[in-house]
């Protein structure tokens, strides 16, 4: 008789626990991607849970890792959204692995940058352009367009990502392209320039070379806004960032809604905070653009280029831009390299 009053009582802590894990579960979303050390999505996570009551535990995969997982557990999904770049968001609407969901701020979200149906949209963007140590130029004038980048008096201080194996330097060939008229089904424009750079003598590095354009060795980088920002407010830098004349492109980093996904209003409810005033804020302070500008602080914006010079990066058929990505580096690695 004596056990059992003991057997009641772990029952009764055993059923207790459940109901704590089911609670705790309540309370939670999985973010697949969603990791810390990246645009801040540290103070991200921590924002979510004290506004909104919601753990989004720290997720380390990349966005083709996040497709990968999505697509093999389609049939009995973990997570309840995800982040990656916007190439792999039309990807993951296509195979099926997304929910629609118009999240709160969705009307501000520009056309271009969200599917219609709400299957992916931006949080926010790398804009491509040039990231400048000044002191590096010696003199010269910070150039201000792609066609100053061929003058001979750059020679050897111009530096791009090899397009061919670097996504940013893709970027960088199609935002060229673009402002010298070519299209997504014409990169006639693009190896021409790349052609006549060679004269120049760029600097074609493999991997990122944030830290050779801080001390100096590189002198003009192709790289995103983010990454100039960075070195002039975090690294104190004497570092500038310029959208070329002739034009560039937006690269948008995007989320999802998971279908089927276990924890899908809480998921929902964490999206809608990711794009509130609060949520775009912490990109701002992260040198990253927030998709929606009023939400930027005079302060954050302080940091960045006007808007009259943002008007000049624009939005391009992101799904067409990664069909014919392939194609590209196969010719430029025959005629421009």
């Amino acid at each position: 008789m004596k056990l059992f009053p003991s057997r009641l009582l772990k029952a009764a802590v055993v059923a207790f626990g459940l109901l704590a894990g089911a609670s705790a579960m309540a309370q939670s979303a999985i973010c697949y991607n969603c990791p810390p050390e990246w645009a801040d999505w540290a103070s991200q996570l921590r924002a979510i849970k004290d506004k909104t009551g919601i753990t989004v535990p720290p997720d380390n995969k990349n966005s083709g890792q996040t497709l990968a997982q999505l697509v093999a557990e389609k049939a009995r999904p973990v997570a309840d959204m995800a982040y990656y770049g916007v190439t792999f968001g039309i990807q993951a609407k296509k195979e099926g692995v997304t929910a629609a969901y118009k999240p709160a701020g969705w009307a501000e979200i520009p056309d271009g940058l969200k599917d219609p149906e709400g299957h992916w949209f931006t949080i926010h963007s790398g804009t491509l352009g040039f990231m400048v140590n000044v002191d590096a130029l010696k003199g010269k004038p910070v150039p201000r367009s792609w066609a100053d980048l061929l003058k001979p008096e750059y020679k050897g201080l111009v530096a791009y990502l090899d397009p061919a194996s670097a996504f940013v330097g893709y970027v960088g060939a199609v935002a060229v392209n673009n402002a010298r008229g070519g299209s997504l089904d014409n990169f006639g424009p693009a190896i021409e320039w790349f052609k006549a750079l060679k004269k120049n003598e760029p600097i074609v590095p493999k991997q990122t070379s944030y830290a050779r354009v801080l001390s100096g060795e590189i002198a003009i980088l192709l790289d995103y806004d983010f990454n100039a920002y960075r070195a002039k407010y975090k690294d104190k830098a004497n570092v500038e960032f310029v959208i070329p004349a002739e034009g560039t492109v937006v690269v948008p980093y995007v989320m999802s809604a998971v279908a089927k996904g276990p924890n899908a209003a809480n998921g929902q409810k964490a999206l809608d905070f990711i794009l509130s005033n609060e949520g775009q804020a912490i990109w701002a302070n992260a040198f990253l653009r927030p998709v929606r500008t009023s939400a930027i602080s005079k302060e954050a914006q302080s940091r960045f280029l006007p808007a009259s010079e943002y008007a000049r990066a624009r939005t391009v058929d992101y799904g067409r831009m990664a069909e014919v990505q392939k194609a590209f580096s196969d010719r430029y690695l025959r005629e421009a390299q």
